[in-house]
């Protein structure tokens, strides 16, 4: 088979702009295309688009309530421990409030929610070389607490 990867994520949001703040200037991503107040699409590193956001559907909308089914989060990938620091601090100095953080040993995390009520995480890939493995060889992912403050000093 194939190797197959994840192309975009679209997400259904109640208010355009507040959606295209949180993808753009705290996660980082860049406006790539906007369709006035209906659609906009935001890619990074010079990608049409990883994100696409619309009010088609749900312009003024809540948030789907608590315990039904649906996106769990989507997980954005940023490209070492400085750029997760720097995510970080701008989730912080914007009251984003964190859902929890984690080091999954592979991988280190941090969870929140967009304005939507969307669940998002922030990671960074550890070298293949330093992921943990069992006595049989099998990949021994952990869950552990991530040190927000040593990764906030190490951000760029």
């Amino acid at each position: 088979m194939a190797h197959a990867t994840i192309g975009h994520i679209h997400l259904r949001v109640a208010n355009l702009e507040r959606a295209i703040g949180f993808y753009r200037d705290i996660l980082g991503f860049d406006l790539t295309m906007q369709m006035g107040i209906s659609a906009a699409f935001l890619g990074a590193g010079g990608y049409h688009h990883h994100i696409g956001l619309n009010t088609w559907e749900s312009l003024g909308a809540t948030p789907p309530p608590a315990g039904h089914t649906g996106l769990y989060h989507s997980a954005f990938l940023y490209p070492d421990r400085a750029a997760l620091g720097s995510v970080l601090r701008r989730v912080m100095d914007a009251g984003v409030p964190l859902d929890g953080a984690a080091d999954h040993g592979v991988s280190e995390a941090i969870y929140l929610r967009d304005p939507d009520g969307n669940g998002v995480e922030l990671y960074r890939d550890r070298p293949r070389n330093e992921w943990p493995y069992d006595a049989d060889g099998k990949l021994a992912m952990t869950n552990t607490t991530l040190d927000l403050r040593a990764l906030l000093r190490e951000a760029s």
